[in-house]
């Protein structure tokens, strides 16, 4: 039989099994608007990318650690010097970590100032909101895991804090913590939490967002209207592109892998004080220094139950952006918003700079 002849019958036994006309169909008619700000489109693909490969190399991780306290640390140091190029995976799935929920916050810092939220992208806004709580929910969780001194004096402030919370507090705490403090049970149901029902969970949400993202394009900033942008075809010119920035981003993981391979410390001891300095990491940072600013009670109320209610009200207030960015006319309040997101920006950056070296 000639290959041409074999290839069309594969070709074909595919198609009507795949039903791959549709997705060339679609993929052909794709297209992505070039303007002066498109580089901001990228993020969003590069923090995908990052999360494939904390998958890929957190299933890597899962065939030697031991989620008790008494093997958690054991597992990890014997992952990082004596399973061949562990360190370099370890390494590597803790940088990505890191780098994922910084480019998820350019990302989204990147649909603040294009004006990417307005309608009908309320609800894609709304679900990348809710993907960057669970990249932060898996650092947290992925925290305690190597059950150093230094992650579990940081969960344990951070149950803490969530403790602190009126009426659901000391429910919430339990829950995270399994029980009355840090311990085993802690550990357990850390880890369920991160290789289970936050990835779970994460990748239920992120097709649902891929869908809406596919269903209505990508937006053009309001500034340059509907039909003033060239537009390129999203395949085979902007996903090769999207490949290079994929590329960029693997080359900065292998450097700072290679280069500032990431530390185990010592073990935990639940027994001996809390090490001086003891910070959160640095998507935290902000909040954790607002609140030590805060003086011990304010009008009566105690100090970090009104930072936490602040930060809570502050929360809701940006989820709720594609509504009150909407003026009675229809019209989007661009500087308004872009001021905003400016403010709240400069805040991050000079708090977390602030927490990290004060």
């Amino acid at each position: 039989m000639p290959a041409a002849e074999t290839k069309t019958r594969v070709a074909n036994w595919l198609e009507e099994r795949l039903g791959l006309a549709a997705v060339r169909e679609l993929m052909a008619h794709k297209t992505v608007p070039v303007h002066s700000s498109s580089l901001w489109y990228y993020f969003g693909g590069i923090t995908l990318f990052l999360f494939g490969i904390q998958v890929a190399t957190g299933m890597l991780l899962m065939l030697y650690y031991r989620a008790t306290t008494t093997e958690a640390y054991e597992s990890v140091q014997f992952i990082m010097t004596r399973v061949e190029f562990g360190w370099l995976i370890r390494s590597i799935h803790s940088w990505a970590a890191n780098l994922m929920i910084f480019t998820a916050f350019v990302h989204m810092f990147s649909v603040v100032f294009l004006h990417s939220y307005r309608r009908p992208r309320e609800m894609t806004w709304w679900s990348g909101i809710v993907l960057l709580g669970l990249a932060m929910a898996f650092g947290f969780s992925g925290y305690l895991l190597p059950w150093n001194k230094v992650s579990y004096f940081a969960t344990k402030v951070g149950a803490d804090v969530a403790s602190s919370i009126p009426w659901m507090g000391q429910a919430l705490g339990r829950f995270l913590r399994g029980g009355e403090d840090v311990a085993g049970a802690t550990l357990t149901r850390f880890f369920a939490f991160h290789v289970v029902i936050l990835p779970a969970t994460t990748i239920f949400l992120l097709l649902f967002h891929l869908v809406l993202v596919q269903k209505h394009g990508m937006s053009t900033p309001p500034w340059i209207g509907v039909n003033g942008a060239r537009q390129m075809p999203f395949f085979p010119n902007f996903f090769l592109r999207e490949l290079m920035a994929w590329y960029g981003a693997l080359a900065l993981l292998g450097v700072l892998a290679a280069l500032v391979p990431w530390e185990l410390g010592e073990k935990a001891d639940p027994f001996a004080p809390a090490p001086a300095g003891i910070r959160p990491e640095w998507y935290f940072l902000a909040e954790f220094y607002t609140l030590k600013l805060i003086p011990n009670h304010v009008l009566g109320i105690e100090g970090e139950l009104m930072g936490i209610f602040g930060f809570a009200l502050l929360a809701l207030w940006w989820v709720l952006l594609p509504l009150w960015a909407v003026n009675r006319n229809g019209m989007i309040r661009v500087r308004l918003v872009t001021g905003i997101g400016v403010l709240l920006m400069a805040y991050l950056i000079t708090f977390s700079l602030l927490g990290y070296f004060l």
